[in-house]
């Protein structure tokens, strides 16, 4: 409003310094009369349009009376009065410009051409229409242009800074999902698995060249890497390597991810290896862009080293499944994420829904319970064995829900949020629980965490509904890449361990097999039931 009122006042003093007649004032009188409709197009647009288009209508005809007033007057020749009124075109051009109306601002100014034309046109100029005065003519045609560049001008920049209002990290996150789900499609299942990844790589260096232990790493966060998969026997026999995963430390595998250069150590990368044997370590860091992903470690114990060859081709290959690795681990946590994100609206609308429903019903019950009559017992009877039964059903769900939030916290670990589940969900059936927990500062990929809950979840649910126990072992042993979670109970056992028929552990086998893992469902002496699931080597069994 204010641009208008300045505009209408420069109009006003330029009207009179052409014309010097008060008279032709009439014009900036109607164009503010047209400005009353201003105050009212929030509410009303339609209101606003009009308002608009009697501007343009009032500056086309009063430029022409302007322009012929201003010769009268002797103050200016061929129509230049004309530019005294001109100047206010821009103001509603550029209020529908600023409303997003790129086509009534268009069509304004076809308005106002046309105007223009037609009253050049019906004009008298010394027996000739005012039209064919080049000065009139170039006037105007000045004026259309330059307000049509300055309302275009204008529109850009609004469309600039809305952009940059913009949520910009949705818009580019929307962007770059829409190309992941494009990706995801296309490609196989395995293509997206870190340690499938990460198990190939292994195999293609061992074919290239001869090591006695081998793994990939890949970060885990707080200045620590993780161990994505090994090869190669311990001194214990056991294909499980202490390897060094800190990066503030003086080590080949730390220098490697820092220089993103290949190196060759003469020292174990293993932690605690004995210092008076002979070995060579090749080192290469698995680099992506500009950021690396991972460290491949190849070792062999004697000092002749790897061939130039074959640390080339070794070199090709990683380069090769860096990329690969890195799309694979940002899939990984963007599933994680998706279905953390999943399981916490479902929570949500569960909470809000059926949940609430029931307990309402529970309330409905509890008001029919009070007002019966002492004559009505069976009914009476009847309606708490109800309520009793909606009491268990919102227990069971709200048990449900904790299980559909619970999740292993960032900075937490796993077997934490497996012992936290065990101990209120024991708590909750009187159940005592018992706990063996062995945790490594080592942390698995957050995909295969979350499996591993939801499998340990599933087993304590089930002992809990179904075993009719007393006891409950939960025993949690994670060192990287391996680990091993084992629910026991002293209950009365499963008949038949298969899974086929069995919903909750045809789930868990599916879990399992997810990351690789084995699933293991065994009786419990004298009685009850073992389920475990083991990732790594480690105390393999026959599993189901």
């Amino acid at each position: 409003m204010a641009m208008r009122v300045t505009l209408l006042v420069l109009v006003a003093v330029l009207t009179l310094l052409a014309t010097r007649d008060p008279k032709q004032l009439v014009w900036v009188g109607l164009l503010a009369l047209a400005t009353a409709a201003v105050p009212a197009s929030d509410r009303w647009p339609i209101v606003g349009t009009l308002g608009r288009f009697a501007e343009v209508l009032v500056i086309g005809v009063g430029a022409t009376a302007i322009a012929l007033a201003a010769v009268d007057a002797g103050t200016v020749t061929g129509g230049f009065g004309a530019g005294a009124i001109l100047p206010y075109l821009a103001v509603p051009l550029t209020a529908a410009t600023l409303n997003n109306r790129s086509v009534e601002a268009a069509t304004l100014l076809a308005v106002t051409a046309g105007t223009l034309v037609v009253a050049g046109l019906v004009t008298d100029l010394d027996g000739r229409p005012l039209l064919a005065s080049s000065g009139y003519v170039i006037v105007c045609a000045q004026w259309l242009v330059l307000v049509a560049l300055g309302t275009v001008t204008t529109g850009a920049l609004q469309r600039a800074v809305l952009a940059r209002r913009e949520p910009q990290p949705y818009v580019e996150a929307t962007r770059l999902l829409t190309q992941l789900r494009t990706v995801a499609r296309q490609l196989p299942g395995a293509t997206l698995d870190p340690g499938g990844i990460a198990e190939h790589l292994l195999d293609e260096a061992r074919t290239v060249a001869k090591s006695d232990r081998s793994a990939v790493l890949t970060a885990s966060g707080g200045g620590r890497l993780m161990v994505l998969s090994q090869a190669g026997l311990a001194q214990d026999g056991s294909e499980q390597h202490d390897w060094e995963t800190m990066l503030d430390t003086d080590t080949g595998i730390a220098e490697a991810w820092a220089s993103q250069l290949p190196h060759v150590a003469t020292r174990s990368q293993v932690r605690g290896a004995p210092r008076d044997i002979d070995v060579t370590a090749l080192l290469i860091p698995l680099v992506a862009g500009v950021r690396t992903v991972g460290v491949l470690v190849l070792e062999r114990d004697d000092a002749g080293g790897f061939a130039s060859p074959a640390i080339a081709r070794i070199r090709h290959a990683a380069e090769q499944a860096a990329l690969r690795l890195e799309a694979a681990l940002l899939f990984d946590e963007v599933r994680s994420l998706a279905t953390n994100e999943e399981r916490q609206r479902l929570a949500r609308e569960i909470h809000d829904g059926v949940a609430q429903e029931l307990v309402i019903i529970g309330y409905g019950v509890d008001n029919a319970l009070a007002s019966l009559p002492e004559e009505a017992a069976e009914t009476a009877e009847e309606l708490r064995s109800l309520r009793e039964e909606i009491t268990r059903v919102v227990t069971e769900l709200r048990l449900s829900l904790f299980e559909l939030r619970s999740q292993v916290d960032r900075h937490g670990n796993l077997t934490s949020a497996i012992a936290e589940f065990a101990r209120i969900v024991g708590a909750s059936a009187g159940l005592r629980v018992h706990l063996s927990l062995d945790d490594s500062p080592g942390r698995l990929p957050s995909a295969i965490e979350a499996e591993l809950l939801r499998i340990a979840q599933e087993a304590i649910t089930n002992a809990r509904k179904h075993a009719g126990a007393s006891n409950l072992w939960v025993t949690c042993s994670v060192d990287p890449p391996n680990a091993h979670i084992e629910v026991s109970d002293d209950g009365q056992g499963i008949a038949d361990q298969r899974v086929d028929g069995r919903y909750g552990l045809a789930i868990m086998a599916e879990r399992a097999e997810r990351i690789r893992g084995r699933l293991e469902i065994r009786p419990r002496h004298p009685h009850g039931t073992t389920v475990a699931v083991v990732l790594g080597p480690a105390g393999r069994r026959d599993s189901v």
